[in-house]
């Protein structure tokens, strides 16, 4: 209890953010008590081990996403004394052997280390009190070996029981039949390898078996009954592996069951590919994407000084390639995750850091930010690695007793020194930055939900023009580390005349038809 007062305490006096433009008048901001009726939302990831620890064990638990809930949003979206965020994805909560719980062994149990289904029950109330949208990490391309089907169907195998409903229940092969490019492993005494192309221990299902297709179907059902809003689906393309077709007519068959469901349901895969495989997986869903991701993805290039043309033209195709396989669909940019080094270290100053944020945060569809990036933790694999040193214990700095996953072994040497309490208390902090930008990107609709155009002026300047609802808005980006000014009615498409908010290192303004904007800063013109 003493750690939620400190945080609530510490964010009531959180006012705005230094450098950020002006603060939007309260009474023109809607709160999340208004109704959001599509899936244009901010979400965040949590990787529920490394979040925040309520029972002073050193895991994180759902009990602990409860307690941090004034954190990611505090009831109003705008409020600027919280991140606002309108959607939490839980990494896997299943029973597992693992720290990662990307190998369930029961999809219907909560790990006990994380909680009971009482406390998820609870979280979800939690987030429809709030308007936030709740999705879980769900891995049903693979098993952990341990889960009672893997075990029934080695018996089955090794004894050559053919009427064990369970034979046919993973994807295995003789070793005539083993195919270059899949991992296997070898049932001993039998001829038979089993499909496991992350680790022995996670064994791929058999989707062409109807019985599996139903009971991957029963576990999404279960959640969506509980009152879940969707799902993150884990590794997309090893439904069958090497065979995009095939694993995209079985998503396209799951996603239309699950709609039937809950019409409005938020489901977004992992597809790491390029863009050309990843657009065959939106005819089912939405996709991340990944080229927005990393050192050298697009974002993080045009942060650090790169050209922005490559990005702004990027988006502006995307967006287009993406509605032509689905009207329905959006983008979905992130700057890292669970299986990546922590993008701050990709940045020398953390003004680059915030140019980043700003590229993608000011961008249409649904962005999600992975727990930590705010306040800029830093982690990576290292020589050991290990993906432990991506997922480090999220740094409260009021007494959280939360751990580093197990096999972790980042130098504490090479983390950031400051932790959200002392962020919070910062007006000039990188939490307290990303608290401004998101109530920007809530204030206007059109920067989730507009149509964009590229607009190139220069290497460091450009954004998007962008069509909503009848209006015309400009989304402006300086990149460099100098002030830069622009004729706007030289803009393709321009005819910009007013400023509505800005927000970065710099500040921008107006003279004429002429706009003067600061160093990495970003504006919204109208």
């Amino acid at each position: 209890m003493k750690r939620i007062i400190t945080i609530l305490l510490l964010l009531s006096v959180a006012l705005g953010v230094a450098g950020c433009g002006n603060a939007p008048k309260e009474e023109e901001l809607p709160t999340m008590a208004d109704p959001i009726n599509d899936n244009y939302r901010t979400f965040y990831q949590v990787f529920v081990g490394s979040f925040s620890d309520s029972n002073d064990d050193g895991i994180g638990d759902l009990r602990g996403v409860i307690n941090r809930f004034d954190y990611l949003n505090d009831g109003n979206m705008l409020s600027q004394t919280s991140l606002g965020v309108q959607g939490i994805w839980l990494s896997p909560i299943f029973k597992s052997p693992s720290y990662h719980k990307y190998d369930a062994s029961d999809y219907y149990q909560i790990d006990w280390r994380f909680g009971t289904e009482e406390d998820l029950k609870e979280l979800i109330a939690l987030c429809k009190q709030r308007n936030v949208k709740l999705i879980l990490d769900l891995a049903i391309n693979h098993t952990s070996n341990q889960h009672p089907w893997f075990l029934q169907f080695k018996e089955a195998r090794s004894t050559g029981d053919t009427e064990n409903p369970y034979y046919d229940f993973y994807s295995c092969v003789t070793t005539a039949e083993k195919q270059n490019g899949i991992s296997y492993q070898k049932i001993a005494g039998v001829d038979c390898w089993y499909e496991c192309n992350f680790s022995g221990g996670m064994p791929e299902l058999n989707f062409d078996n109807p019985t599996v297709r139903e009971e991957t179907l029963k576990i999404a059902k279960y959640y969506l009954d509980l009152g879940v809003d969707g799902f993150r689906f884990d590794a997309v393309k090893y439904i069958y592996y090497g065979d995009t077709a095939s694993s995209v007519e079985f998503w396209q068959w799951y996603m239309q069951q699950l709609r039937a469901i809950k019409p409005d349901i938020y489901c977004v895969g992992e597809c790491w590919s390029g863009d050309n495989e990843i657009l065959e997986y939106y005819t089912a869903m939405n996709c991340f994407n990944f080229a927005t991701s990393q050192a050298e993805g697009v974002m993080a290039s045009a942060a650090k000084g790169m050209s922005i043309s490559k990005y702004t033209n990027y988006i502006t195709n995307l967006q287009n390639k993406i509605r032509d396989k689905n009207p329905d669909s959006m983008l979905m940019p992130f700057l890292s995750n669970h299986d990546m080094d922590r993008i701050a270290g990709a940045f020398i100053t953390e003004n680059n850091m915030k140019m980043a944020a700003n590229l993608y945060l000011l961008s249409p569809g649904s962005p999600v930010i992975y727990y930590g990036e705010e306040i800029g933790m830093r982690g990576s694999r290292g020589g050991e690695n290990t993906d432990a040193n991506r997922r480090l214990a999220m740094l409260w700095g009021d007494g959280d007793t939360i751990t580093n996953p197990v096999g972790s072994t980042y130098p504490e040497k090479n983390q950031i020194t400051t932790t959200v309490a002392d962020q919070l208390s910062d007006e000039n902090s990188l939490l307290r930055y990303y608290c401004k930008l998101l109530t920007i990107r809530h204030k206007y609709p059109a920067i989730a939900r507009g149509q964009y155009t590229a607009i190139n002026d220069s290497k460091n300047f450009g954004g998007f023009r962008i069509e909503y609802e009848g209006e015309t808005y400009g989304l402006l980006h300086n990149t460099s580390d100098e002030e830069l000014s622009c004729d706007l009615s030289s803009l393709s498409g321009g005819n910009f005349t007013q400023i509505l908010d800005y927000v970065g290192v710099g500040s921008a303004r107006l003279e004429g038809s002429t706009l003067i904007l600061g160093p990495q800063t970003s504006v919204i013109v109208k």
